[in-house]
């Protein structure tokens, strides 16, 4: 027998201990089971610096519900867990503790500084796990993976090495991107563009033993300090005489050469171009081809170095404001111009990244990206919206070398080591104690790798890779990557071409792009705004359910959502519905099983017919990623269909008039009904679903590892549904009215149904007389003779007279529609004379006056509607 369930549901009390019996159970994990197909999915890894934020909760969300549906369908799932040592944010977190401490990590030294690190993880790393396992999430605990373990570090340096020995990781001097703040060079993905206003400075340059000077524009005068020539197009005539001359370099006077470069654009600007090679990629380009020398003006902390002659030791906004002032002292400022450009920021720290020439190790990109673009355009991975393939495409046809070295001390040391006497460099899988070429002693390189570099590599080398396990060969490649668009760059492209390199197969089949969460008002959610919300606070609040449902419902694949807060109270509200609906049911129920009875009502066909259909629909939904339009459906079934149409349709049924088969054949479907519905419900709000599930007739230990409803040929009625929305048509109409007129449930009335479907509305005369509150139904194929008295309600099938005697007062009414009447047309007056204002209308806002048009519409269609009403009652 069914146990009963509490009168109110309480989810903090039903999660946590459903949590922990789905954790005991062992359900989670993902077998390796040669009879199934497996399906895997690999979360992002958040950063152990990190706690639960709404973009987690919505990512997480999304995979759960994929990784429970097919478990459910019978895959063997599995959803592998795991963080990333995130070594720029994870660096500045220790280091700020340090420094609260009156140390540095410099004070400590490297070794001693790791170990701060280490406990510091192991201290607050796993906290956005915890966090994770209260939204939910049905990962495979066990297999719970860390970017810096001993298997993912064997990956990376496996991978490192093999690169380096192929000629595609290589160190060189190139320009770089330089954060001053996080004192680290950054790929080109960790820059942010945002356009700032500034200002366009044309300087004077003058050509030396002459009277003349060149023109050039720049929007950072401080880099001057390093200009070591001045370029301009080989045919343009206006200065083809200069060309192999030489102009003195303002400020620092040193002479700098003019050189022709097809680079220049003779139509913008004055057509002479300063040319800085350590401080711009262009630049450093055009010095590559004349043999420029290079010359570097900032140091680490973006201040002017020793280069800088006296302006050393400045901050470089600093440094450009006394070079600025400097200039124009000596008449060599032609003009300054209003600008806005876009300027590189640091993704991390929000600082204006700053491009220098820097030593450091790159990834060659072109013939990586082969594999990766074609893998994209033949299909074999395909972006949900297909949109993004396109932009992924566009980003990998015009990738540069990836700068993959940091200078910190906290993620994967460069396994590259420098000989002390020849400077060869040894480059090994296993750390060397001398040179591979002379045998003299080596040094390691300082340096650490981008934390995308680990990262990239999470679909093989969270299953084993390097090694050849049976994980590895059953589940992967795997199936779904979960992902935000912001990331593609960071991390969906660098997994791709390197599934390709390293295992020769894709590392997933579908790339399925989310959007951001955003506050009401549709801005990004950020702490200077203050518009944060905690999902752990909306988890104690509503529930997880409550959150999870919200967050997805309304959803489309690719596109932002914008959180409300008010509709977590109202998917709430929803769990009540389901919790009470489900009390009722068990309160009438005397079966131990919701096995469906031969014998069926037309009400019970009617809703199985329909539910058939959503079991296929959802099913569907969920294969396509419309996971959004899923949950709206299963919503508007479970609150309309099932609870307030089926069960007031089953309640007479129930009752102790019927007989026990009568009432038993009741419970059995609707029993049946519920259990299929919470199985659809489940991946999308899984606690309050197993808490019911395991409170009802049920075969298995649990409803999360239950089968996914099916589609039964066997249980499509199309007539009977259509029979019973024309019934339900009927009670609507007159529901409608009544509401119309305001008329309560408790008053009944009799019911005249003119239809040409006698036959089919005799089915459902119980059904009317119940849900449409009359006293007496009488089905006819001929409209009464006199119409007087009466008021009517229509359909597409039927037209439905009521004495109006029967539901109103009628004078009392007349009395409360004249009285409206008056207050409708002097607030139409008024709002007449506003908009036969000229002076209203012309200088109001637009909006404004749409406004007080359409409210006077709306009050003339209401007018009409009172008359009609009165005219009606006066018959």
């Amino acid at each position: 027998m069914p146990k009963e369930l509490p009168k109110v549901y309480d989810p903090r009390e039903v999660e946590d201990r459903i949590y922990d019996m789905w954790m005991k159970s062992g359900g989670f994990r993902g077998v390796i089971d040669p009879e199934r197909k497996p399906f895997t999915i690999v979360i992002p890894p958040p950063n152990v610096t990190g706690q639960l934020h709404l973009g987690h909760a919505f990512d997480e969300t999304l995979q759960d519900i994929l990784i429970r549906t097919k478990r459910m369908q019978g895959y063997a799932a599995l959803w592998i867990p795991g963080t990333d040592h995130a070594g720029i944010a994870t660096q500045i977190k220790v280091e700020e503790m340090l420094r609260k401490e009156g140390i540095t990590r410099y004070d400590l030294g490297r070794e001693a500084f790791l170990q701060r690190v280490w406990a510091w993880k192991e201290q607050y790393g796993n906290r956005i796990i915890e966090q994770l396992k209260k939204l939910g999430s049905s990962c495979d605990w066990d297999r719970l993976r860390f970017t810096m373990d001993e298997g993912c570090s064997r990956a990376v340096r496996e991978v490192f090495v093999t690169l380096y020995q192929k000629g595609l990781i290589y160190k060189g001097s190139r320009i770089i991107n330089w954060c001053p703040h996080c004192t680290t060079a950054l790929s080109d993905a960790e820059v942010e563009y945002k356009e700032k206003p500034s200002h366009l400075w044309h300087l004077r340059y003058p050509v030396k033993d002459s009277e003349e000077y060149v023109v050039v524009a720049t929007t950072r005068p401080e880099t001057m300090l390093g200009d070591t020539a001045v370029a301009v197009h080989p045919e343009d005539p206006r200065y083809q005489h200069l060309v192999g001359k030489t102009v003195i370099l303002p400020l620092v006077n040193r002479e700098i050469p003019v050189v022709a470069d097809e680079y220049v654009d003779m139509s913008f600007g004055t057509g002479c171009v300063k040319i800085t090679p350590s401080h711009d990629p262009n630049d450093f380009e055009i010095g590559l081809r004349h043999n420029l020398e290079s010359v570097l003006v900032l140091d680490d902390n973006a201040k002017i170095n020793e280069n800088g002659g006296k302006y050393q030791g400045m901050d470089r906004y600093e440094a450009r404001r006394a070079i600025v002032s400097d200039l124009e002292a000596l008449g060599l400022v032609h003009k300054i111009e209003d600008h806005v450009h876009n300027v590189g920021t640091c993704y991390r720290c929000g600082t204006d990244v700053e491009p220098i020439v820097s030593a450091q190790w790159f990834v060659k990109m072109q013939p990586l990206a082969e594999e990766a673009i074609r893998v994209v355009q033949d299909g074999e991975i395909r972006f949900v919206p297909d949109r993004f393939s396109k932009i992924y495409i566009n980003w990998m046809e015009n990738v540069h070398d990836w700068c993959i070295s940091r200078q910190l001390w906290w993620g994967h040391r460069i396994p590259a080591f420098y000989c002390e006497n020849c400077g060869h460099i040894t480059v090994s899988r296993e750390d060397p104690d001398r040179c591979e070429v002379c045998g003299g002693p080596v040094h390691q390189d300082e340096d650490v790798l981008d934390t995308w570099f680990s990262s990239a590599l999470w679909p093989f080398s969270t299953l084993g890779w390097p090694d050849k396990t049976p994980e590895l060969s059953y589940f992967y490649p795997t199936d779904v990557l979960v992902t935000g668009y912001d990331i593609i760059f960071f991390w969906v492209a660098r997994m791709i071409f390197s599934g390709m390199e390293h295992m020769k197969q894709i590392p997933f089949h579908t790339v399925f792009i989310h959007g951001l969460v955003r506050d009401e008002k549709g801005r990004k959610m950020s702490k200077s705004l203050g518009n944060g919300i905690d999902p752990i606070e909306m988890i104690e609040t509503y529930g997880a359910d409550a959150l999870r449902f919200n967050i997805v419902t309304g959803n489309s694949p690719g596109n932002d959502i914008r959180f409300y807060v008010e509709r977590c109270e109202a998917m709430r509200n929803f769990a009540n519905k389901i919790w009470n609906a489900s009390r009722f049911l068990m309160m009438n129920l005397t079966i131990d099983s919701c096995r469906l009875p031969e014998c069926l009502e037309l009400e019970d066909r009617w809703i199985l017919s329909r539910l058939n259909g959503l079991i296929a629909e959802v099913s569907e939904n969920i294969e396509k990623f419309e996971l959004g339009i899923a949950a709206g459906k299963i919503y508007d079934f479970i609150w309309d269909t099932y609870c307030d149409w089926y069960i007031e349709l089953c309640k007479p049924r129930l009752s102790y008039e019927r007989t026990t088969e009568e009432k038993e054949r009741a419970q059995q479907v609707l029993c049946y009904v519920l259990t299929e519905l919470l199985k659809l419900l489940h991946p999308f709000m899984p606690f309050i679903t197993e808490e019911i599930w395991q409170a009802l007739p049920h075969e298995g230990d649990m409803l999360m590892t239950s089968r996914w409803p099916q589609f039964r040929e066997d249980l499509r009625f199309p007539e009977e549904e259509q029979k019973m929305e024309l019934i339900m048509d009927a009670i609507r109409a007159v529901r409608a009215r009544r509401a119309e007129m305001g008329v309560p449930p408790s008053r009944k009335a009799r019911l005249i149904l003119v239809t040409g479907q006698a036959e089919t509305f005799g089915q459902g005369k119980d059904f009317i007389r119940k849900l449409a509150f009359a006293s007496d139904l009488d089905i006819t194929d001929q409209a009464p003779e006199d119409l007087k008295g009466l008021i009517s309600a229509m359909t597409h099938e039927t037209r439905i007279f009521i004495p109006l005697a029967e539901l109103v007062d009628i004078e009392k009414e007349l009395e409360r529609i004249e009285k409206e009447r008056r207050k409708t047309e002097q607030e139409i007056s008024r709002l007449e004379a506003k908009l036969n204002n000229p002076g209203f209308t012309a200088k109001a806002p637009e909006a404004v006056v749409a406004a007080e048009r359409d409210k006077f519409d709306k009050l003339r269609s209401l007018l009409e509607k009172l008359d009609e009403s009165a005219r009606q009652m006066r018959q």
